[in-house]
């Protein structure tokens, strides 16, 4: 999720964009336009496709609104990420003090900071409401995803989510609390067969562990669903043990977040080139496009493909350029069902 009105400048800008024939093939697979103002004209000229993610109450509805609007250019996702699950209550509770207390259990220690941010926080949710809410929009959507959801171990609370640059408090969401409230999601996306959009940050052999039990828990109704763990900043080791045994997941890169870290190259270049996507992971639908094509360009000039200048319907399979290679990884990660693949890693395994 990226809230930063600067956007990292580590890449320069390719000011020149290919022509809407190519461009329509491409797809932003996270952003958050909802974040900001979003001009009709803005969405008229897009020319790529979006996935619009939501990430707490308030922008589930502008997100379901977006996606009715222009049905062709967003893919909607709808979820409760990490950064809000304190406002998420796990089982009914007596007042709101009570249920901020119970996250924050160091509030004694840091009592004037937690009551200068209780007047801050909302009214907690129950997590049997936000199952309700992201269930029932789903429903309304039968290609939207689930996202954007994950888990964060670096993320510390400010005191006004609204207000630039925010203050942070001394308080960090229990990680516990998250992994809750993330696996009741996955869980939902598995009963219906939905996609998912994953943030995972400084909780690589967490997510591991999480894939791993989420297979065994939900057997085949897992493999029919596609997991995109956004925004990938995984050790190329830690990635290449997770593609081994999970072929239903898949990675993206933006260059808002990736850029900073020289490790990102290294990553795709260790990525299967069927399991990457690209993404902007930006608050502005202005910036949307520009920003994934450069990541469009990165990719290939790691993985060594043409990128195209042009359109062709048909092409040999050896002249795909990386646009093509990447709406086919695209196809995939939306069609899912990869309980085939599954079987030949399990045998293949056993084998070894």
């Amino acid at each position: 999720m990226c809230h930063e009105h600067e956007i990292s400048d580590t890449i320069s800008h390719r000011d020149t964009l290919p022509p809407p024939s190519v461009l329509r093939h491409v797809v932003d697979v996270h952003c958050h336009p909802t974040d900001s103002e979003i001009p009709v004209k803005s969405m008229d000229n897009l020319p790529i496709i979006i996935g619009a993610m939501s990430t707490f109450q308030a922008d589930q509805g502008l997100v379901r609104d977006l996606a009715t609007a222009f049905p062709d250019k967003v893919v909607p996702s709808f979820g409760y990420h990490p950064w809000f699950t304190h406002w998420i209550a796990l089982a009914p509770y007596e007042s709101k003090e009570n249920h901020y207390r119970r996250i924050f259990k160091d509030a004694d220690e840091h009592l004037e900071a937690f009551q200068k941010l209780l007047v801050h926080l909302p009214e907690p949710v129950t997590l049997r409401t936000v199952l309700e809410d992201v269930r029932q929009n789903l429903m309304a959507f039968p290609s939207a995803m689930l996202g954007e959801v994950g888990i964060d171990r670096a993320f510390r609370v400010p005191y006004d989510y609204f207000s630039s640059p925010g203050e942070l408090t001394p308080f960090t969401v229990p990680f516990e609390h998250q992994l809750a409230i993330l696996e009741a999601q996955l869980d939902l996306a598995a009963k219906l067969g939905r996609n998912i959009s994953m943030h995972s940050v400084k909780s690589q052999m967490a997510t591991v562990e999480l894939l791993d039990r989420m297979a065994d828990k939900h057997g085949e109704h897992w493999m029919k669903i596609s997991i995109d763990i956004h925004s990938c900043g995984f050790s190329p080791q830690t990635w290449l043990s997770i593609e081994k045994r999970h072929p239903n997941v898949f990675l993206s890169l933006s260059t808002v977040i990736n850029s900073r870290s020289p490790n990102h190259r290294a990553l795709i270049a260790a990525c299967s080139s069927r399991r990457i996507l690209v993404e902007s992971d930006c608050h502005k639908i202005e910036d949307c496009t520009q920003r994934t094509w450069d990541m469009v360009l990165i990719v290939a000039e790691v993985k060594g493909w043409p990128v195209e200048s042009s359109w062709e319907e048909v092409v040999d399979e050896s002249q795909q350029g990386a646009v093509r290679h990447l709406e086919n990884n695209w196809k995939e990660f939306v069609q899912g069902n990869h309980t085939g693949l599954s079987k030949i890693i399990k045998r293949t395994t056993r084998e070894r």
